[in-house]
């Protein structure tokens, strides 16, 4: 088990120094989780929107920005991307909602970066109708997620799972 916890808010990219837990709360939006096979440390980034290319408007709370973020983090920290494993948690579709499929392009854009970077997605759980919160231990690359019908208020707040 990882030895700290960290709760990670959309439009947030983490890559601690030492182990972690880190929990999201996951509808439309999207989050990747990376792992480094060699090194043995991984990192996360939660998106809402797929894209943006407004210079002076780009920040993680759009995928193209983040999951080139995550990237080029985890390579701070000495990671290659051939070293690179992926996981895709998110993009679910809200009933009623008919004009366009945020949650899709969301899982669009991540699988387009992961293969402009060459990086293999071994797990993943995407798209359908319900929100899920998800826990992923940087240490050891294992990921729990818990699909929901409802996101509560209590949802979005570090709660205790010990």
């Amino acid at each position: 088990m990882a030895n700290e916890h960290y709760f990670l808010q959309p439009g947030y990219i983490v890559v601690p120094d030492g182990g972690r837990s880190i929990s999201a709360v996951i509808g439309s939006g999207v989050a990747l989780c990376l792992y480094d096979r060699k090194n043995k440390f991984g990192g996360m980034n939660l998106f809402q929107f797929p894209f943006i290319n407004k210079k002076g408007e780009t920040t993680p709370i759009y995928g193209n920005v983040a999951c080139v973020t995550l990237v080029r983090m985890m390579a701070a920290w000495g990671a290659s991307p051939r070293h690179l494993e992926a996981q895709l948690f998110g993009g679910a579709r809200y009933p009623g909602s008919l004009d366009r499929d945020i949650g899709q392009e969301n899982v669009r854009t991540a699988r387009n970066i992961l293969s402009r970077y060459a990086i293999s997605l071994v797990s993943e759980d995407v798209g359908g109708e319900k929100g899920r919160k998800i826990v992923f231990n940087t240490d050891t690359n294992e990921t729990a997620v818990l699909k929901v019908d409802t996101l509560r208020n209590e949802d979005w707040y570090p709660y205790d799972y010990y």
